[in-house]
């Protein structure tokens, strides 16, 4: 299988860690032909076999059943809703709040300079935050449950880039016992807590 798209992507980063937790060979390649398949032009892409597959969070589903990775994607229904619940909420509600604010303190971009949307941004991706302090308060472990599973792939990476973004944020104990936790996965050390946000 290969994946293409630069290891720097958060996104590329949820398949790789994917890949590493279910035990995937691969290899993967900054660009490729097949990018064009993605008619949104974004990475991550991958290519298994004959199959071209595109849109992280789909990759990781797809990655899942394929291998039959049942502890990461239960069969069960309701237990692979609670899974698949996060998984989308990570990428509808937790994405588009820090999107301005990472875009603006992090990026340096210049198209996001607005004071009063970054503060905004900032705002809302700590009340995010706080929803995944409240859920694993909950859980007592991870964001699906008691054991780590699909969702904490992009849940996790999506708490190492509020964790290391340079921005005031409350202090959430279930949080930092999470990210704790989740520095005990050689996959997250690898593509999560790397120094990367």
């Amino acid at each position: 299988m290969r994946i293409i798209g630069k290891a720097s992507s958060i996104n590329v980063r949820k398949v790789l860690w994917a890949c590493d937790e279910i035990g995937i060979a691969y290899a993967r390649a900054d660009d490729g032909p097949e990018l064009s398949q993605n008619p949104n032009g974004l990475v991550p892409v991958i290519v298994d076999g004959d199959f071209v597959l595109w849109e992280s969070n789909t990759i990781l589903r797809y990655l899942a059943h394929k291998w039959a990775a049942r502890a990461l994607l239960p069969d069960e229904p309701r237990r692979r809703a609670e899974v698949e619940r996060w998984i989308d909420w990570q990428a509808t509600e937790f994405n588009t709040a820090w999107r301005y604010a990472f875009s603006a303190i992090v990026r340096r971009n210049p198209a996001f300079r607005d004071a009063v949307q970054i503060e905004a941004s900032r705002r809302s991706w700590n009340r995010m935050a706080a929803i995944v302090d409240e859920r694993l308060q909950a859980t007592g472990g991870y964001i699906a449950g008691a054991a780590f599973s699909l969702a904490d792939i992009p849940i996790g990476l999506s708490i190492n880039r509020w964790m290391v973004t340079p921005m005031d944020k409350p202090l959430l104990a279930h949080v930092d016992a999470y990210y704790e936790r989740l520095a005990s996965r050689p996959g997250f050390l690898k593509h999560g807590r790397n120094g990367i946000p």
